[in-house]
């Protein structure tokens, strides 16, 4: 387990296997999630696009802009 000392100011260091975990490099954002029972997690929130490629399944079908538009009306988008 890694650990890190807070300083006066709220300062501390990730150490280095934590950084290379989560792929942190300097100038990258870290999100706090507080959970219920207490635990804290930090979450890197700085995502390289290349990383979402291929997250979403291909449509089964060709959807046309005029039907985008209609869905987003239809849930209250604007019009």
């Amino acid at each position: 387990m890694s650990t890190s000392t807070l300083t006066s100011k709220g300062q501390t260091t990730i150490p280095k296997d934590v950084r290379n975990r989560l792929k942190l490099r300097p100038g990258d954002r870290l999100e706090f999630v507080i959970e219920e029972e207490g635990r804290v997690l930090m979450l890197s929130a700085s995502v390289d696009v290349s990383e979402l490629a291929g997250m979403l399944k291909p449509p089964t079908r060709p959807v046309s802009v005029g039907d985008m538009n209609r869905a987003i009306r239809k849930r209250g988008g604007r019009r």
